[in-house]
């Protein structure tokens, strides 16, 4: 299988989703521990729940799980939030500091991994904003991720349905940070900006407004659009209906930015 899934298109919005994936090899699979071969950290449906939201949007999926490599992480694994609890470049444990492996991958291995999954995942990434922003003058990266909603070793309480990050307004334009969080206060979900997940690796690095290439952020909890979020971590059609909603009206609101942009 392809580590990275190109789907271009004529929009100036990419969207990027590099934790959907399931595919783990087979060598890796036979170090999962039961717990990880459940895999349930993956960001369950992210493709389909984006599915024609921005219809000439480009999309740059990975296709393999992040517990063979995290392709949100730096590539020298250095921590995105330090002092708070995360999980690595290739985690050691779930979202819930449960070991992943039986065997633990060591440093030859993490490096495999980076070179076969990770680097042509964000070579792809850079190679389709370059793109679009050749076309367009400017490109708006949007990263797509979703997460339980509630995992006490790594937030406390319930979070927020829909956490849009920024890293504090540096990623991106302030007109499209606001376009969204706007968006957001106009649906019936609970919201917050640069909260507990300000941006990870892809939002921090690409984003660069400087260089008309804005990144933003969306983590959404998935008590939103899943019909529980447990095994099997079922689709739910009817709460995806009124997400996306939300989510048109979020793509509605960046779009009207783009005449600043230019």
């Amino acid at each position: 299988m392809s580590p990275v899934t190109v789907v271009r298109g004529t929009s100036p919005i990419v969207l990027a989703q590099p934790h959907s994936g399931t595919f783990v090899p087979a060598d890796i699979c036979a170090k999962l521990t039961e717990r990880g071969a459940m895999l349930a950290d993956t960001d369950w449906h992210i493709p389909q729940l984006y599915d024609g939201l921005v219809p000439e949007a480009t999309v740059v999926r990975a296709e393999f799980n992040r517990y063979v490599i995290d392709a949100n992480r730096p590539p020298d694994g250095a921590s995105l939030y330090p002092g708070q609890n995360t999980t690595g470049l290739v985690p050691l444990v779930d979202f819930e500091n449960r070991p992943l492996w039986c065997e633990e991958p060591d440093e030859n291995e993490i490096a495999r991994r980076r070179e076969a999954f990770h680097a042509p995942y964000h070579a792809a990434l850079r190679a389709e904003l370059d793109r679009v922003r050749a076309a367009h003058g400017f490109a708006v990266l949007y990263d797509c991720h979703s997460i339980r909603s509630r995992l006490p070793f790594l937030f406390q309480g319930t979070l927020p349905d829909l956490n849009i990050g920024t890293n504090g307004g540096a990623t991106c334009g302030q007109a499209i940070e606001r376009a969204a969080a706007i968006a957001c206060a106009n649906g019936p979900y609970s919201y917050v900006v640069n909260g507990r997940f300000r941006g990870g690796w892809t939002t921090r690095h690409y984003g660069h407004p400087g260089k008309n290439i804005h990144a933003i952020q969306m983590e959404i909890a998935q008590s939103t659009y899943l019909q529980s979020e447990e095994t099997p971590f079922t689709f739910s059609p009817d709460k995806a209906a009124d997400l996306r909603d939300t989510l048109a009206e979020i793509f509605d609101g960046i779009e009207s930015t783009f005449g600043d942009l230019t």
